[in-house]
């Protein structure tokens, strides 16, 4: 889901191989502004040091996929995006995460303005216990709006965006949870967007749907990309292949390779990221 309460063209050139301090990113060339750029990060829970030195750029209006086999890093990359990772004990950060030029892990940041601009769809929708029309405003509401007129329109212009409103305008104020999986997860999306995240971040966002919801959910990041940067976790190579402009090979907490997808995919520079794309393990 979207955390409510808190969050609330293509360019190909060879893609980098990464490792040390090395930064993955896009060539200055392509024009290509990152939004998201990660200097030295170091995250442990504990005693286990998860991720390890992670240096990346993340451009906006693009698709990112991060792939990697189970317990390797992603998710909890993904969480340290948007700060999420501060709900566990005993986490440590070191290094850098700057979006739009800020740190995120400055002293002086105030975490809900930072999940404000980052939209996070998780692997099961949770839609909140109240009708649809109220899931879609409630981080409106949170965030001053309250004119009825004005909170109509952003729920309508955000379920037109999620791909929703044809199915659902006739109901609004039916309970959310009365709602199929995968208009539940579209219902979730429209709630991130409702409070103008800069980035959607999907964690596993269509793993728990039918082939039909999550194709769906897949044409809406498509589309979605033009206004956002879409930043997604995904276990399914398959999916990474259809949609993905650039592409976060990580393993064992380390990037092992980063690049434009086309580049990744078909001519991988890492001997991990060719046994991994072939199948020796996942």
């Amino acid at each position: 889901m979207i955390a409510a309460p808190s969050i609330f063209r293509s360019f190909f050139s060879s893609p980098a191989s990464v490792s040390g301090n090395e930064t993955a990113s896009l060539s200055t060339a392509s024009g290509l502004n990152p939004e998201i750029s990660i200097k030295g990060l170091n995250v442990s829970i504990g005693k286990n040091h998860i991720l390890k030195n992670i240096n990346l750029e993340i451009p906006n209006n693009k698709i990112t996929c991060i792939i990697g086999p189970s317990g390797c890093g992603k998710s909890t990359l993904l969480k340290t995006i948007n700060r999420l990772i501060d709900d566990n004990e005993h986490v440590k950060v070191e290094g850098e995460i700057n979006i739009g030029g800020e740190n995120i892990y400055g002293k002086k940041v105030e975490v809900t303005h930072i999940r404000k601009k980052m939209g996070l769809l998780s692997q099961r929708p949770t839609p909140l216990p109240m009708s649809i029309f109220d899931n879609v405003a409630y981080g409106c509401r949170i965030h001053g709006v309250r004119k009825k007129k004005e909170l109509a329109q952003i729920v309508e212009a955000n379920l037109q965006a999620a791909g929703l409103w044809e199915e659902v305008k006739d109901r609004l104020h039916s309970p959310a949870a009365s709602l199929s999986i995968g208009q539940q997860q579209r219902l979730c999306l429209a709630r991130g967007l409702a409070v103008k995240p800069h980035f959607i971040l999907g964690d596993e966002s269509t793993s728990a749907l039918d082939p039909i919801s999550s194709r769906h959910i897949e044409d809406m990041f498509v589309k979605l990309k033009e206004q956002y940067g879409v930043v997604l976790v995904t276990h399914t190579l398959r999916q990474a292949l259809r949609i993905a402009d650039y592409v976060i090979f990580i393993y064992l907490g380390e990037i092992i390779e980063a690049g434009p997808a086309k580049e990744l995919f078909h001519n991988p520079k890492h001997e991990l990221t060719k046994e991994y794309l072939s199948g020796v393990f996942s």
